[in-house]
């Protein structure tokens, strides 16, 4: 987050453009040579009103020459070609050229002025299009990882916000589709860029657990209410995040330390374990609300998946508690379903 980025798309909402860049290339030349075969058929409709001063005949390489003279430059004064060959030279070479100069002119303009335009009519498009998303800040080894994750489970790119502050990172996530933007995430207006207010939820891993506290506390004064995944590598850092606003903070290393340790216990624990993380696996954890008809029943009566959890106004309940033998209207229930695959398994089968 705190690498330094080019000045040209700083600050800038973005995503790959669906169209390839020789697409977009060709439909520029096709505009050109369309709009200059427009003018010549009307010069050609309409030679009666031309005047040839050499031979007072228009010939369709006069109207030619005429054409490239009057949409690339202003025309002639006291020296003009008067032959067919000098007329042909100047409309197919010299007018190539005189093109080519014109081009480099407007390209300085396109990256001094008319480039920011463009991006701030791309970046109002894109966040109009901001609704529910996922916002990723940061996109080291652990945000790539995450937004790798989400895309298995089908999120669809466009529904991601990656911010960072290196385009190479970014250029990364791009190629995957998402929404980028370089900028620094401790400060209200990039997180205001991106739409935070109707975000879905963040994933906050910035690389550095200070950096992190701080974007926690920038999103949730913004957004009071939004989910926030914080990834803190410091056991002593994971009370400041919580106090922040984060919802669920992660320790990678306690995590590592999880499996290793439960792997002393038998050896398929630490498997099982990074299974239910994992969508690809035979399982995986998912949570939802209780359904209507479920309401009154227990929670090991559900027939979507293995209920383990219920979460009853913020409280964690066991399925061997006494909560959890009749579920209640707003439970949130944690269970064990199929995972991916187990799906491509059957598909095969």
């Amino acid at each position: 987050m705190d690498r330094a980025a080019p000045r040209s798309t700083e600050g800038f909402l973005r995503r790959r453009s669906s169209m390839p860049m020789w697409v977009d290339l060709s439909w520029r030349v096709g505009l050109v040579v369309g709009l200059i075969s427009v003018v010549l058929l009307l010069h050609w409709v309409g030679r009666d009103g031309l005047k040839d001063n050499l031979d007072n005949h228009i010939s369709f390489v006069d109207v030619l020459y005429f054409t490239t003279v009057t949409v690339t430059t202003v025309g002639y004064g006291d020296i003009v070609p008067v032959t067919p060959e000098a007329r042909l030279f100047e409309s197919l070479f010299v007018t190539p050229i005189r093109l080519f100069v014109w081009l480099i002119f407007l390209g300085t303009a396109y990256s001094l002025f008319l480039r920011n335009i463009l991006y701030r009519w791309r970046m109002a498009r894109i966040q109009a299009d901001l609704h529910n998303h996922i916002i990723v800040t940061g996109f080291g080894t652990s945000g790539q990882e995450a937004v790798h994750e989400l895309l298995a489970r089908g999120t669809d790119a466009r529904e991601i916000v990656v911010i960072d502050g290196s385009e190479a990172a970014l250029e990364l996530a791009e190629a995957q589709g998402c929404n980028i933007l370089c900028g620094d995430s401790t400060r209200d207006r990039t997180l205001k860029d991106v739409a935070i207010h109707r975000a879905r939820s963040m994933i906050v891993s910035a690389g550095r657990d200070d950096t992190s506290i701080l974007i926690t506390l920038t999103a949730r004064h913004l957004a009071p209410r939004l989910p926030i995944s914080i990834v803190v590598r410091n056991e002593d850092n994971e009370l400041p995040a919580r106090q922040a606003g984060a919802t669920t903070v992660i320790n990678p290393v306690s995590f590592a330390g999880l499996l290793l340790a439960g792997s002393t216990s038998g050896k398929h624990i630490a498997d099982y374990m990074a299974d239910l993380a994992a969508s690809g696996g035979r399982v995986k954890l998912n949570e939802r609300f209780v359904k209507p008809d479920e309401i009154g029943g227990p929670l090991s009566a559900i027939t979507t998946g293995l209920g383990v959890r219920i979460y009853r106004d913020d409280r964690p309940i066991g399925f061997w508690e006494d909560g959890a033998r009749q579920l209640q209207t707003g439970d949130l229930i944690i269970e064990i379903v199929a995972g991916d695959g187990v799906r491509e398994s059957r598909k095969l089968d």
